[in-house]
């Protein structure tokens, strides 16, 4: 429930900046026939190059997640238009060698559960398919308050993306 109402107020957060960035970056509805299709549990692995096209299909639940790489080290995300920026717990920022001490929790974020502080971080590149996103913005949030990465606006806004048909479409 606790994850549920943090996701929740990730996303209306977005919903009020989103509307700037969609008008300039959403893909038209058509994917191309040659898209890469990927499920969580069947990926493609990223290629050298950038550029693409990149499609997910959705999870019996509803969520697309997808294998990509931050900083050259693999990570699996669920995509998120509702979080401002790339989300990743204390333990996964841990494998990347992103250690914040506590002194550098200063970002407040508002959750149904109080306010909960994260730390601000630089990624120098994400990948995800043959998409490659450099220099991104990324929170790290307390393992308690996340259970899994988040693969929010900072990525999505500097792709074209779509959704149609239970598939998540995106070009670069």
């Amino acid at each position: 429930m606790r994850n549920f109402v943090f996701y929740a107020l990730i996303i209306l957060a977005v919903a009020l900046i989103a509307p700037r960035f969609l008008n300039s970056k959403v893909a038209p509805a058509s994917a191309p026939a040659a898209a890469k299709v990927a499920t969580f549990e069947q990926s493609s692995r990223p290629q050298n190059s950038s550029g693409g096209t990149f499609t997910v299909r959705r999870d019996a639940r509803g969520h697309f997640k997808v294998e990509g790489r931050v900083d050259g080290r693999r990570m699996d995300f669920m995509v998120d238009t509702g979080a401002t920026v790339i989300a990743i717990p204390e333990r996964e920022a841990a494998r990347l060698g992103i250690h914040p001490a506590r002194r550098e929790y200063t970002a407040q974020i508002s959750t149904a559960n109080g306010t909960i502080l994260a730390a601000p971080t630089q990624l120098a590149m994400v990948e995800v398919g043959n998409i490659i996103v450099r220099d991104l913005s990324a929170l790290v949030v307390p393992d308690e308050a996340l259970a899994t990465n988040l693969l929010g606006m900072s990525f999505l806004s500097r792709v074209r993306w779509s959704h149609e048909r239970g598939r998540l479409v995106l070009e670069q």
